[in-house]
């Protein structure tokens, strides 16, 4: 008999619909097989508990055509596991004749209920979620306690996977709350990292970058991931473009600023509306995200749409998607070398040669060189000495805020 306190989850209305990998997850699937195999029955199942007072199957494992399978709904009451939880029927049944409450329950006959072992599921918390249960059509006398202990250790592996997905839905959930409160633009800020002329040493432009709330417990790309894993990453990307739009103003004449979007929002062609309407002057969009293209048709087409409105730069060449074919197919305007073949270059032949390539090729299909992550003088001669336009770095300036980057780009460079 059950002799734990019985805490039930707070039911929703209606309840959540289980994540689709706990639906359809293997394990489950696996461990409802065994306890069937071990016990000789036909059907093994887990149900939760849900909203008015309720409960519903949510795997089923059986080779009979029954007539009830996962999503399945009844009264608590007319369940064997509810009379179990409640301690009005033990766990381990043999025969349902043997306990008069079995006669008056519909889905004995309907079944029919022949033997039946159950144990609640409970969670680390000591919430009762549900309740995993194996039963057969005729009776079994053979059916002892250690049967049952088999099945409360299967029944622990099913409740470890049931955490686990309802634990990542929760993670989840909160990650979509955290970005959808930033999709006003009201938390989004910009700051701007100023772009140098590596001949001259003076500011050219700036990259606009956006920042976050608790910045110093996580960072743009943390915000960025959990969006795209909440399916709204296109979303935040355009709420920062926005956000970065309205700094525009503090662009000395003459400079540019870049914006980063990604591959997958360049091809909605969301970007290339919102700057038809606000048509900026001195902008630069940046192709950002090392990643796979999944359609590059496409992306190459929704950029020559976008030339009437901004040049083009390909972030990340070096690495990423910005194989030498796409560059040239895309045309860009400026290719920015990734930070990984700036660091330590004056003492690595291969990097300035990659350097050298990009250089020549920057030149023939007519665009400019920005080397990202430069941090020191070395770092910052050799780029010059290899043919690169310009760069970008600590060197020079960390990201600053709006006015302090018009200070920076209005003094040439002086105002860090």
């Amino acid at each position: 008999m059950a002799t734990a306190p019985i805490l039930l989850p707070e039911f929703e209305a209606p309840a959540a619909p289980l994540a689709d990998e706990l639906v359809n997850d293997p394990a489950i699937e696996r461990v409802l097989a065994s306890v069937r195999g071990h016990l000789g029955v036909e059907i093994a199942f887990v149900s939760r508990y849900v909203e008015n007072e309720q409960r519903e199957l949510t795997h089923v494992s059986s080779d009979l055509d029954l007539p009830l399978g996962p999503g399945f709904r009844e009264d608590r009451e007319d369940s064997y596991c509810w009379h179990i939880l409640q301690g009005r029927l033990p766990e381990l049944i043999q025969d349902p004749s043997d306990h008069p409450i079995t006669g008056k329950m519909k889905i004995t006959e309907m079944l029919p209920v022949g033997c039946h072992i159950n144990t609640p599921l409970r969670l680390s918390d000591g919430t009762v979620w549900g309740s995993f249960c194996a039963l057969g059509r005729q009776p079994d006398r053979t059916l002892t306690e250690r049967d049952l202990n088999v099945l409360k250790s299967f029944a622990g592996l099913a409740a470890e996977r049931i955490e686990s997905s309802l634990e990542n839905t929760m993670k989840l959930e909160a990650a979509r709350s955290r970005v959808k409160s930033m999709l006003d633009g009201h938390g989004v800020s910009t700051f701007q990292q100023p772009i140098v002329s590596l001949e001259t040493g003076k500011p050219v432009g700036v990259e606009c970058l956006s920042r976050f709330p608790d910045v110093t417990k996580r960072g743009p790309d943390a915000w960025f991931e959990d969006a795209e894993l909440v399916g709204l990453g296109k979303e935040l990307e355009m709420t920062a473009v926005r956000v970065a739009l309205e700094t525009l103003g503090h662009i000395p004449e003459g400079m540019y600023a870049t914006i980063n979007v990604s591959p997958q929002t360049v091809v909605s062609g969301v970007l290339r509306e919102l700057l038809a309407q606000s048509e900026p002057a001195n902008l630069v969009v940046e192709i950002t995200e090392n990643c796979q293209v999944d359609d590059f048709d496409a992306l190459a087409q929704e950029i020559a749409a976008l030339k009437a409105f901004a040049r083009i730069a390909i972030d990340d060449v070096g690495t990423g998607y910005s194989g030498l074919r796409h560059i040239v197919d895309l045309q860009p305007d400026i290719l920015k070398m990734d930070m990984v073949l700036t660091r330590g270059i004056e003492a690595d032949p291969a990097r300035q040669a990659m350097t050298s390539a990009l250089v020549r090729l920057a030149s023939e299909i007519g665009c400019i060189v920005v080397a990202e992550g430069i941090e020191t003088k070395d770092e910052a001669r050799t780029m010059k000495r290899l043919g690169v336009q310009c760069g970008q770095g600590y060197l020079y300036s960390r990201p600053l805020p709006v006015v302090a980057a018009q200070q920076f780009l209005l003094s040439g460079g002086n105002a860090v």
